[in-house]
């Protein structure tokens, strides 16, 4: 189990890494202080419900379909090297930086209906909690300990991000920080991909 939590984690942490709007949104309440238990709630458990969707469909996908697990696990392997690459890409390439606009103050009704949206709308956090990190867990033994890793690094990230945001913001401002987490994140990937090629 021990194994398959890490691997949920380290993925889980890599893929919700990336610059979005949603990060965006979370950092811009975290500077301004404002709703920011509520806002990274929505997010940690929006992302804990659609992971949670992804390991027990293609969990029992798996069980029934015995030939799908050698191709999720070389689809997903394929997909990480690939999504890796991108991430080594955009490292070497740089200039990007996540700048908070100064916008009027929302209501903690609104904060939460613009995460929602920002999160249920966005086909990649489908294709990233339901698709990939379910695929992947169903080359596990321990298809629960995959996903709590998976689901501790949301709840990890968003606290860390909405409550440590007034220190990151400046952090994260620079191209050069993006830079490292782009090579971070890639690999993380690779790693998660070498696993699934050696048939973990």
């Amino acid at each position: 189990m021990q194994a398959a939590f890490l691997a949920g984690f380290g993925l889980g942490l890599s893929l919700i890494l990336a610059i979005g709007a949603q990060n965006a949104f979370v950092l811009r309440q975290g500077i301004r202080r404002e709703h920011v238990w509520a806002v990274v709630m929505t997010c940690a458990i929006s992302d804990a419900v659609l992971i949670a969707a992804g390991v027990a469909g293609f969990g029992a996908l798996a069980r029934a379909v015995p030939w799908l697990e050698p191709v999720m696990r070389w689809g997903g392997a394929a997909f990480l090297l690939v999504y890796g690459a991108q991430a080594f890409r955009a490292a070497w390439r740089g200039g990007e930086a996540l700048r908070v606009r100064d916008t009027q103050a929302q209501s903690a009704r609104a904060a939460v209906l613009t995460c929602l949206a920002l999160t249920w709308a966005n086909p990649h956090v489908y294709l990233d909690t339901v698709v990939l990190l379910g695929s992947i867990s169903a080359q596990y033994e321990s298809h629960s300990g995959f996903a709590l890793g998976a689901m501790l690094a949301s709840f990890v990230f968003f606290f860390t991000l909405g409550y440590g945001a007034r220190l990151l913001a400046p952090l994260f401002a620079r191209p050069n920080s993006w830079r490292v987490l782009d090579l971070g994140v890639g690999v993380v990937m690779w790693m998660v991909a070498a696993a699934l090629l050696r048939g973990v």
